[in-house]
Formats: C-alpha cells, structure tokens, sequence
C-alpha cells in the first residue's frame, strides 16, 4: 500500500493507493494557505493517518508515501524549496513525515505528479505526454519516454509561467503577464467577476447570486444559456488556454495531451475550440497532430501521481 498527497493552494486531498495505482480510500480538508508551513503540515500528517486508520491498516503497511506540491521542490533532499500560495520557503517536508512515518517519503512537484498519474491511466505510452491542470494555478507536466521531465535542475515544465503578454497582470510568482495569470480558474473567476460588474443585467449576474459565489462555472454555465457576455468571458478565457498549449506543442510535438482541472469537466465545450484553435495555430502541419483531450482522473490525479512516484523510488 501507498500512500498519495496532493497539497493543492485550496485543498489538501490524500488517497490510500494500491501499487496499480487504485485509489481505495481518499479524504481531503480545506489547505487554509494563510496559516504557517507547519499548522498546514500538521493537517497532512494528521489526515494522513486518518485515511490509513480508516482503511483499518496500521501504518507499518504502508509502503512508501509521494507528495505532490505546488512550486520548487528538492527531490534529492525532500525539500520544498518555493511556493507561490502558501507559506513554505526551503521547508524540510520528508523530514516532518518521516517523525511519524516508517516509510520512504518521496517529494514530487504538483503538477509533475498529476501528470505521471494521469499518464499512468491514460498515456497510451505516448512516448511524449503532457498534462495542462487548470486549477488555482496552471501547472503542467511532460513526460517522456515514461519518465517526468524536470529540466537540469529538478524544476522544469513550470508552464504557468510562460510569458503570455509581457508586462500583463501580476502573477503570484512576482512575473507579470504569465500564462497562469490568464488561464487559472482563477484567472476565469476574475475574468467573470470583472464582466459581471461592467454587464450587471448578464444572467452571469444573476447565477452568481442565487450559488452566492463566483466560480469556474459560473460564466460557462451562463454561455450555455445563449448570455451574450458570458459568451465573450469563455470564449476568450478559452483562447488564453489555447494560446499556450499551442507553445508546448510546438516545443514538444507530443503524441498525447490532456486538461484537467475542475474547468476540464465542461468536456467538448472546453476541448473542441481548443483543438480547433491548436490545429490552426500549430506550427506542425505536415504530421499527425497531437491528441487534445479531457483528463481522465480530475482531482485524483495528483493522488495517485504522487503515490506511483513514489512507488519507482522504492
């Protein structure tokens, strides 16, 4: 038995995983970022003895532990070297679990780890795959030949931070005009939330209201309905998606991608334009073009990422 981690800057989301890479049982609690590194690792460690508890296993059967998180990461040391959203800088992460742990801690990136898991259950052994996560962020990851591509030193494949438009909106890296800054669902909620003040009278309005909350949803729902304004909100969030995957494409002519992320649940609404735009903006015209499609796992990803990394480095 494995166990995954996925510290995400909302959720931390931890699954008990099989060595197929099953999820058998899973729990998550909110990641209140604001708190200190170590009240938030208090609540991994805490949760994750809970899951192993309520799966009625001690935790000498587990095997190997792989965490999954946002930003820099050390894989050497088990080090989280930087993250943008929540407060760790240069923070011993193995070392904690491993007070409470009898079992190898492997310390993954986020986005590195939610990729590895979706290629483990969707890859079609594409010789090279990438995963684009829209989420608080937009992470991503590329693996080749089986492997997870880092770069020379362990940090490769931040693709958030593409420069999108140069001296753009600030992003949470300190950069301004990042790909993230236009393509989170974050991104999409300021975007819904800056047309819902200019267009009061769009139904984005009124669905906001009745939920009491803006989110992800909130613009494609009210697109579906035929809402002018809506309209422009999705079909431009979608061209800031689509934009930068054209640039991976290009670098890495991959046989296979895939969108995760909550937003990739609205399906062919989201996936088609991509393609389409993808198809005509992909410098690749003479070969089989790479295969844009939906993620498989969604939110387990990382879960299950991060535990099957885990179980290589048994």
């Amino acid at each position: 038995m494995l166990v995954g981690i996925d510290l995400g800057g909302t959720n931390i989301a931890i699954g008990l995983v099989d060595e197929k890479g099953k999820i058998l049982k899973q729990d998550s609690t909110p990641t209140l970022g604001k708190r200190s590194a170590d009240e938030i690792i208090d609540d991994m460690i805490a949760l994750a003895e809970k899951v192993i508890y309520d799966a009625n296993l001690s935790k000498d059967k587990i095997k190997g532990i792989g965490i999954g998180c946002p930003g820099a990461v050390d894989n050497k040391n088990g080090t989280i070297i930087f993250t943008e959203n929540i407060p760790f800088s240069n923070y011993p992460i193995s070392d904690r679990f491993k007070e409470y742990f009898d079992a190898p801690i492997h310390l993954e990136n986020d986005a590195n780890a939610a990729a590895y898991g979706e290629y483990i259950v969707n890859g079609d052994n594409a010789g090279v795959f990438v995963a684009v996560t829209l989420g608080t962020g937009v992470g991503g990851g590329i693996i080749i030949d089986g492997k997870i591509f880092k770069g020379s030193n362990g940090v490769g494949a931040e693709i958030g931070h593409i420069p999108l438009i140069l001296g753009g909106i600030e992003c949470g890296c300190g950069q301004k005009g990042c790909w993230e800054s236009y393509a989170s669902a974050t991104a999409l909620i300021n975007q819904t939330k800056i047309a819902i003040t200019k267009h009061p009278e769009s139904l984005m309005n009124t669905i906001a209201q009745k939920s009491s909350v803006v989110n992800g949803r909130t613009a494609f729902d009210a697109a579906k309905q035929g809402d002018k304004s809506a309209l422009e909100v999705v079909e431009k969030y979608i061209e800031y998606v689509a934009a930068g995957i054209v640039g991976i494409v290009n670098i890495f002519q991959p046989e296979k991608v895939v969108i995760g992320g909550g937003i990739s649940k609205e399906g062919s609404y989201l996936i088609d334009p991509i393609i389409k735009f993808v198809r005509k903006y992909d410098y690749n015209q003479f070969f089989e073009p790479a295969k844009i499609e939906a993620a498989k796992l969604y939110n387990d990803a990382g879960i299950v990422g991060a535990a099957m990394a885990a179980k290589n480095f048994l």
